[in-house]
């Protein structure tokens, strides 16, 4: 878990975390100034976009766990 840890964050160490903090609160200022710019529609678009994808990953996981459980039937 902790090499999972450390290639996800990988300029944790090299990054001051002031560096990381600003960086993260320029981030969100971002997201709300485009939320001014785009209509809410887009926002809940986007929103049923990801649940659509979720849903997909999983019944591709059920699925595999069904053919699995078949095999071990066998």
């Amino acid at each position: 878990m902790e090499e999972n840890t450390a290639r996800r964050r990988p300029f944790e160490d090299k990054v001051p975390e002031e560096v990381r903090q600003h960086a993260r609160a320029a981030r969100e200022e971002m997201r709300e100034s485009m939320k001014a710019f785009l209509p809410p529609e887009f926002w809940e678009h986007g929103r049923k976009a990801r649940k659509e994808v979720l849903l997909a990953w999983r019944s591709m996981i059920d699925a595999a766990l069904e053919r699995m459980e078949k095999k071990e039937e066998n």
